[in-house]
């Protein structure tokens, strides 16, 4: 994933990001979809302004915590079956941009076993609450 760090908006932001998060979940419209679950990799970045993000004291508390990340989408995948990708990354992004502390998030799902002819197939979505 490229970076947004250019953008006007997010130019005094730190970018966290988890990479290719592997789920096993129940997603897809087609009946053999639905008889088990599909390997899922999943992507976040979450843009936080410095002032924010800038620990004093080198505590935890003073950032956003990547556990955060990983049990919020933990939590949503464990609700039962999606039929579709643009669901699950629709609903992530507004979990992550619902932190307090996060202006900004790009979510990205990928299925790497579907086709034999590629890497993967998926789907990818940005969000940024209003900034002033």
């Amino acid at each position: 994933m490229q970076t947004l760090l250019s953008h006007p908006a997010l130019m005094d932001c730190r970018r966290l990001f988890l990479r290719n998060y592997e789920v096993w979940i129940n997603i897809g419209v087609h009946d053999f979809e639905k008889r088990g679950e599909q390997r899922v990799l999943i992507n976040v970045e979450l843009y936080v302004p410095l002032s924010l993000s800038t620990p004093q004291a080198d505590k935890l508390d003073e950032v956003v915590d990547y556990d955060f990340i990983r049990r919020t989408i933990a939590q949503r995948v464990s609700k039962g079956h999606i039929h579709l990708q643009e669901t699950l990354v629709d609903e992530v992004l507004q979990l992550m941009l619902a932190h307090p502390q996060v202006r900004a998030a790009r979510v990205s799902t990928e299925k790497p076993d579907v086709y034999p002819d590629c890497d993967a197939v998926g789907v990818e979505v940005f969000g940024m609450k209003d900034h002033k």
